[in-house]
């Protein structure tokens, strides 16, 4: 489904295929489009994502090994804060249980997507996680857990880099989400420090309506810490250690991550 004007509700497509959940991204910040890009342009949001995800391999279409199927995006959404940038939103297969769910592409993809069509200093980003997606029972070791094999990534960042970031993951109905922060503290990791945590919701409300996953928004927990870099990767490896550690406590239903520099 293409944005062609109208308006654009994220949902599943007419004729979509089946598939275990939905991966949904919303990247919110002052964006500025490009002075050089045409008013009239029919290329979207939708269609420069869709381009990228081709060409790295990570449509399922396009690739036996790719990791979403496409399904829509857009810019604006009238449930979302004012300061939305784009939204998109893909279809999960279940996961191997050697790979994390796919949360570090489909944010980098998201973002290269938003700096073809403009710039944008990103403050805050959500994600539906479709904790459903993963298979644990071939991880019986918290040790591992495929996200952390690739912690050393972040080793060579630049000190200067590292971030104070707000992060809440909301369970929505089910209180199943709060005992992961005793989970994190087990997890031996540099790329997330967790300086405290408590009960609490995030500041930003989903730009879709409750019936879209567990909603409301009722049972969730806030950590307080700093990040390797404020970046998509750094974004998206937390996002999928949280969920990875989220599936393995026995969650089984999608989680709402939203993580903002504090």
């Amino acid at each position: 489904m293409t944005n062609n004007g109208d308006e654009v509700l994220p949902g599943l497509a007419p004729g979509a295929r089946g598939f275990a959940g939905t991966l949904f991204a919303a990247l919110y910040g002052e964006f500025t489009p490009h002075p050089w890009r045409a008013p009239d342009t029919d290329r979207d949001a939708y269609l420069v994502f869709y381009e990228r995800s081709v060409a790295m391999g990570w449509l399922r279409e396009d690739s036996p090994a790719g990791s979403w199927a496409m399904n829509d995006a857009g810019r604006e959404h009238p449930l979302a804060d004012k300061q939305l940038a784009a939204w998109f939103q893909v279809e999960a297969e279940s996961v191997p249980g050697d790979r994390p769910l796919p949360v570090q592409p489909f944010l980098s993809c998201a973002a290269d997507a938003v700096a073809r069509i403009g710039s944008l200093t990103w403050d805050a980003v959500q994600v539906l996680l479709p904790v459903q997606c993963l298979d644990t029972t071939s991880r019986p070791e918290i040790a591992r857990s495929p996200s952390l094999l690739t912690t050393a990534w972040f080793d060579d960042s630049d000190p200067a880099s590292r971030t104070a970031v707000r992060v809440t993951l909301d369970g929505g109905r089910s209180p199943a989400v709060l005992p992961i922060a005793d989970r994190l503290a087990e997890v031996d990791q540099g790329v997330f420090v967790c300086e405290s945590y408590a009960d609490g919701q995030a500041d930003l409300r989903p730009p879709f309506d409750d019936g879209f996953w567990n909603g409301p928004p009722r049972h969730a927990i806030t950590f307080h810490g700093t990040l390797a870099e404020w970046s998509p990767e750094a974004v998206g490896w937390l996002a999928g250690l949280l969920a990875d550690l989220s599936a393995r406590h026995g969650v089984v239903t999608p989680l709402l991550f939203t993580a903002s520099r504090a």
